[in-house]
């Protein structure tokens, strides 16, 4: 099942309709307002937000807009001109797969959305957790590896943890040389916590440095690639972990 959390600082009819066909669809909705404490409680396992951008609160925006970006949720805003322009002025155009402007078409809102979950979400894609603090190599892992899987980026340590406090990826590339708080200490701490000390973690580094890696070999690392592969070649590496892990199974 999938699992929609409509977000709605304000209820009517017409919202109410559209959130209970979905329902009628074999789709999961989970009705909250936009107060950060409901969404936080509510999010865990959600495939889509959909958005009333009446009356938002910009609060509640810039914590859906952290949301979306940690776990990678897709997003559709229903909303007026204005109501839409202050939408696009937080959350990245990316994240933002639908805009529908009031007054709405319920049948083409539930057609779309409908037709988006059993594609996209139903698919049930590996979760991939990126942590690197360059901004640049974030976005191009995710670019290679988003028609695979779901990526979901953090761009330290601490935000690595703070997601897995609340989700379990399928994998996790990890940056080995960041500030603060580098690569090793960052799985020294995956693998100090029960809940999620088996995730498998992959190095990501800059330098042709096994030594480094090999020395955290106590800590399980599946391996090490390096940024300055191909693209291609980075995307087989990983599509072959899974494949084997498959075969385990």
């Amino acid at each position: 099942m999938t699992n929609v959390l409509f977000i709605s600082h304000t209820k009517g009819f017409i919202l109410s309709s559209l959130a209970s066909q979905l329902e009628a669809q074999g789709h999961n909705i989970k009705h909250v307002s936009d107060r950060p404490s409901e969404i936080d409680q509510a999010k865990k396992d959600i495939h889509l937000i959909l958005l009333n951008a009446e009356q938002l609160d910009m609060e509640g925006l810039i914590y859906i807009k952290d949301m979306a970006i940690e776990e990678n949720i897709p997003i559709f805003v229903i909303g007026d001109v204005n109501e839409l322009k202050n939408v696009q002025s937080v959350i990245p155009e990316q994240f933002i797969k639908k805009e529908f402007l009031r007054p709405v078409n319920v049948k083409d809102i539930l057609s779309q959305m409908d037709g988006y979950l059993r594609k996209e979400a139903g698919q049930k894609k590996k979760k991939i957790l990126v942590v690197d603090d360059c901004g640049a190599m974030l976005r191009s892992v995710k670019e290679w590896l988003q028609d695979k899987y779901q990526v979901i980026v953090a761009n330290s340590g601490a935000m690595a943890i703070k997601y897995l406090a609340m989700n379990r990826p399928d994998l996790i590339l990890l940056d080995y040389e960041m500030p603060v708080c580098d690569g090793k200490q960052v799985l020294e701490m995956i693998r100090s916590e029960s809940e999620f000390s088996a995730v498998p973690v992959i190095f990501l580094t800059g330098k042709n440095d096994r030594e480094s890696v090999l020395s955290v070999s106590n800590l399980k690392p599946e391996g090490y690639l390096l940024k300055t592969m191909p693209p291609a070649q980075i995307v087989q590496t990983i599509d072959d972990f899974f494949e084997k892990k498959k075969a385990q199974i």
